[in-house]
């Protein structure tokens, strides 16, 4: 399958494509600073490019989305609106305009999170962010079949412990290659409307 892989050099990034290359997918890399295709996620124009550049796909598997971590009392309305557009509204145009682009029976994987279900503090544009977005995967899985939708929501990535375990005390961790691998079963297998959590 031709995969496009939204956020490809990030450390999960990193090990979606290295799995789904595994698997034999020729996955296109996109990003902001690097990738095959260069374009700004939170802007719907840069996305309509990158679908006219990459032409027809098979699958849409985003490990991107950007949100503030601040305390409550210390969130601005522009910070709110940040997380919503970095994290929801960028990942709901990839499928918006993708609907039209991929193939008949291909899928679309976008990225939660535990906070949606598990927050901490700080967290609350994350929470609202995550939550908003597998909202959105239940309703659209309704109306794009037999196109597919899902999510997947992981805790803190194991190799990631080191910068930023203290922020998810309790939490157990997840390995990238777990993760990894719940992008390969959302690409390839038959589910739609899941969240698949990984804790």
């Amino acid at each position: 399958m031709k995969v496009l892989l939204i956020g490809a050099a990030g450390r999960l990034g990193t090990a979606v494509g290295d799995a789904l290359g595994a698997r034999g997918h020729d996955v296109l890399t996109a990003g902001r600073t690097s990738g095959r295709f260069r374009f700004d996620l939170t802007d719907p124009a840069q996305t309509t490019a990158l679908y006219e550049q990459t032409g027809p796909v098979d699958a849409v598997v985003s490990a991107a989305g950007d949100v503030p971590y601040k305390p409550v009392t210390e969130m601005s309305p522009a910070d709110y609106e940040s997380a919503f557009r970095g994290k929801v509204l960028s990942q709901v145009e990839l499928v918006r305009q993708g609907i039209p682009r991929i193939a008949e029976r291909g899928s679309f994987t976008l990225i939660t999170g535990v906070l949606g279900r598990d927050p901490v503090r700080t967290s609350s544009a994350a929470s609202m962010a995550n939550g908003a977005v597998e909202s959105f995967v239940r309703a659209a899985a309704v109306e794009i079949a037999p196109q597919r939708i899902n999510a997947i929501s992981p805790t803190v990535f194991t190799e990631s412990l080191a910068e930023y375990g203290d922020f998810f005390p309790g939490i157990r961790p997840v390995d990238l290659a777990d993760v990894a691998q719940a992008y390969v079963r959302s690409v390839e297998g038959a589910d739609t409307g899941r969240i698949y959590s990984l804790e």
